[in-house]
């Protein structure tokens, strides 16, 4: 049976003191607390009964708190954490997660690197290669500048169970397609286990004057080289309350999807590959 799954989503909590980017200078509508009640009434209006939680701080005490907002929420299907591959306690931290059912995984934050080679120090790779030999899945998270260590990250750990975020963070703002469209292609076509995020879309246009048909060309790309089986949907709440609303993430990629998907491939998208890529349990 299909699951309908958000599959990049966000929680924070101000006063907890580990979100270093938020501050009041964020604007309104990023600087407050957002918890899964404030979410679950759009869920449920768009038809998505659960969410797969990302890291929003690079701190091993985000996870933690993040895993225990999913044990009280149902609506939380996985939790995607944050390792620091320089402690030298990253391994207990991450059996402490691992610990937890609704832990699915960890982010990379290559965007947050101000050399993105940083992601191919040894000390990187490393740590990455035992991720990839439990087959954790593993989000990676750049903008379109920095596909090229992404591609060089893939081919020294090229077993890694991988998903690229925001299909690469295109600067479709200014229109730009080249040379993320090639990159992209490389990256799917030479890791067959490399998914994408149908995702942060909205932030990368205009936010204040953006326009439906801008995303076509991209996210249409992105399916071409990835497959329908292999991308998935992701709403990035609530960043994307910068751009628009809930409904306005959802429509923008159902108009922007190709012509004529089957049921079974909308859900897909919508749920059933999230569900596959995290490992999710059978409902």
């Amino acid at each position: 049976m299909s699951r309908t799954i958000d599959s990049h989503q966000h929680y924070w909590k101000l006063d907890r003191g580990d979100y270093g980017w938020l501050t009041p200078e964020a604007g309104p509508i990023l600087y407050r607390d957002y918890a899964p009640g404030d979410l679950e009434p759009e869920l449920e209006r768009a038809g998505f009964q659960r969410t797969i939680v990302v890291q929003a701080a690079q701190t091993h005490a985000e996870t933690d708190y993040m895993l225990e907002l999913a044990d009280h929420s149902e609506s939380i299907a996985g939790v995607v954490g944050w390792l620091d591959f320089q402690a030298p306690d990253w391994r207990s931290a991450l059996e402490r997660f691992h610990a937890n059912p609704k832990f699915v995984g960890i982010r990379v934050m290559i965007q947050e690197m101000e050399d993105a080679s940083e992601v191919l120090q040894p000390y990187s790779v490393e740590a990455l290669q035992v991720l990839a030999d439990i087959g954790l899945p593993v989000d990676l998270v750049m903008r379109a500048h920095q596909l090229p260590e992404t591609i060089e990250l893939l081919k020294r750990v090229p077993g890694l169970r991988a998903v690229i975020d925001h299909i690469g963070k295109p600067q479709i703002a200014q229109g730009i397609f080249e040379p993320w469209a090639s990159q992209i292609k490389e990256l799917a076509d030479s890791n067959p286990g490399l998914y994408c995020k149908l995702s942060g879309l909205l932030t990368e246009a205009d936010h204040q004057s953006w326009q439906p048909e801008q995303f076509t060309a991209y996210v249409r790309h992105v399916v071409e080289c990835f497959g329908i089986e292999r991308v998935m949907f992701g709403s990035d709440w609530p960043v994307c309350l910068l751009a628009g609303s809930y409904e306005d993430v959802r429509s923008v990629l159902r108009a922007a999807l190709p012509e004529a998907l089957t049921e079974q491939q909308l859900a897909a998208v919508y749920g059933d590959n999230a569900a596959a890529f995290y490992k999710l349990p059978a409902e």
